[in-house]
């Protein structure tokens, strides 16, 4: 049976919400992200893309670029909300949705055909039932599998259904910018580009040599991408990989007393992200950014894994300050904590070490009185200055 997959994504998800909540934004260029020196552009309206922004930009970048940009901060919980809305919709016309973000995801709705009609005429019943519920639009690619499916999305944007049938696919592809290959990335595709390579046609027909030479042993793959083959099925039950929790500081920060301060109320957080999922982790490591951009990681297992916050802490501070110790006068300007080697949480049993009962509850103490008091309410001292 010839599969049926959608590729549906929300149009400016982030701006779009807050055009829709705020009536005053509509029509209007909106950046969503924070004003500060650091701050990046999470989502861009269509009405700023004139001026050349896009998500992932610095911010003041941004509003150098369209000085008149409205800047409104993020709702994440809002995001999450309509992201529900949206995603029900999926749900009703086939269990077999793969999310990939909260505004994005494959179907594969051929089981629902029967049901519902053949692809085109689903696509466009999720595309209005959408807009019935949310007031936003979204753009759907149809094709055979994922791939097609994911660049079909991009070419009607926004608003837009693009169709492509499988004798179709290299009609629609070939005369395609090689940018528009999912994976592909800025930099290779300018070093593809170089090599006179400019369309999926000539990324597909290329001399074996040309393509070892840009790809190496990802060479065949390449090729099959650019003629539009993939075989991989929509999953749904894709395990979480890992739970973090990061800052970029407004200012580099060196004194290690400042660090150790961020990095417990980071690994607070990730430990509280833990717990929400009811997960363990058997695997801590902190993300560590220097002033220049140079990137690093430490991490170790733990046994038993754990969702404790004072034993995640404890790692992590071990970690840092053994980073530290060989980075003297280091300037960070990102610090993160991140918790991997996931697991389902089980009930403790009778010969864990003592003690790891009394922190667990006195996790969940403290999340039941923020949650209903506010973020602030009430803190551990090891993340008061």
């Amino acid at each position: 049976m010839i599969r049926a997959i959608l590729h549906v994504d929300m149009d400016a998800f982030f701006a779009a919400v807050e055009q829709h909540d705020r009536p005053e934004l509509a029509g209007r260029p909106v950046v969503v992200g924070h004003a500060g020196a650091r701050g990046v552009v999470a989502a861009a309206s269509y009405e700023v893309r004139r001026f050349g922004v896009h998500s992932a930009m610095p911010m003041s970048t941004a509003l150098r670029r369209c000085p008149a940009a409205i800047c409104v901060p993020p709702r994440l919980s809002r995001y999450r909300e309509v992201s529900a809305q949206v995603f029900a919709v999926f749900h009703q016309i086939t269990p077999v949705v793969q999310g990939l973000s909260l505004d994005e995801a494959f179907l594969d709705v051929s089981g629902s055909t029967g049901l519902f009609g053949e692809p085109p005429r689903i696509a466009r019943h999720i595309k209005d039932q959408i807009r019935a519920r949310t007031g936003l639009t979204a753009s759907v690619g149809v094709a055979t599998n994922k791939l097609v499916a994911k660049i079909a999305s991009d070419l009607g944007k926004p608003d837009g259904l693009t169709i492509v049938p499988a004798e179709r696919v290299r009609e629609v592809l070939d005369p395609l910018s090689v940018r528009r290959l999912p994976g592909l990335g800025r930099k290779l595709g300018e070093k593809v580009e170089a090599a006179g390579l400019h369309t999926l046609e000539q990324l597909r027909t290329a001399p074996e040599s040309l393509l070892w030479r840009l790809f190496g042993r990802d060479a065949p793959r390449m090729r099959e991408r650019a003629a539009g083959i993939d075989t991989r099925p929509v999953v749904t039950d894709r395990a979480e990989q890992s739970i973090s929790a990061e800052d970029t500081f407004a200012r580099d920060i060196e004194a290690p007393q400042a660090l150790a301060l961020q990095l417990s109320r980071l690994a607070d957080l990730a430990c509280q992200r833990l717990r929400h999922k009811d997960l363990l982790a058997a695997r801590i490591g902190v993300k560590i950014r220097c002033h220049d951009f140079t990137t690093f990681s430490r991490q170790r297992g733990i046994a038993p894994p754990t969702r404790a916050a004072h034993t995640i802490r404890a790692v992590a501070h071990e970690l840092l300050q053994a980073w530290l110790a060989e980075h003297r006068g280091a300037r960070l300007r990102l610090l993160g904590v991140v918790l991997s080697g996931l697991s389902p949480a089980r009930q403790m049993g009778l010969f864990e070490p003592e003690g790891r009962g009394d922190s667990t509850r006195l996790d969940s103490a403290l999340e039941q009185v923020c949650a209903r008091f506010g973020s602030g309410a009430l803190r551990r001292g090891s993340t008061l200055k």
